[in-house]
């Protein structure tokens, strides 16, 4: 995938090389449970996940704060490659039905490399402004995180 001038402003990117092959960063993104464990930084946690892995097929991920709020976050997979790549969008929240606002997509990648993953999340955004918002948030630190969580559980499959 190949980044454009256009798409650089609204891009956030983390890159890593993990201890863990493909498969298992692959499952850990997919099976409830193990998203549960990992997916959102202390002191927020992951209280409820649906993933239907296929192309159309809905998501949701409920995370909540440590005062007990929810914060739902649906979408929909555009593509699912098992093992080597994942993408998913906020756009519509299932079925093809527009969400209110959208806000990015998500390109996931897991690549063998030496004997673990080059495992990259890009996150591209509809406007440079959502993706300053998205890094003004935390983005950097809270999926740094959250991928430390990911490679640790992932190393132990």
């Amino acid at each position: 995938m190949t980044e454009t001038a256009e798409s650089a402003d609204r891009d956030l990117v983390l890159t890593r090389l993990i201890a863990a092959s493909p498969a298992a960063l692959f499952r850990c993104w997919t099976d409830p449970e193990l998203m549960k464990r990992w997916f959102t930084p202390p002191p927020f946690k992951t209280v409820h996940v649906e993933n239907d892995l296929r192309p159309g097929g809905s998501s949701l991920v409920v995370m909540q704060g440590p005062d007990g709020t929810e914060f739902p976050n649906r979408g929909i997979y555009l593509d699912v490659v098992p093992n080597e790549r994942i993408v998913f969008t906020d756009a519509y929240t299932s079925a093809w039905e527009p969400s209110q606002k959208p806000f990015m997509t998500g390109i996931l990648t897991f690549e063998a490399e030496g004997e673990g993953t080059r495992y990259t999340a890009r996150v591209r955004h509809w406007t440079a402004a959502d993706r300053e918002a998205h890094e003004k948030m935390g983005f950097h630190q809270g999926w740094g995180t959250a991928t430390d969580q990911l490679a640790a559980l992932a190393a132990t499959l």
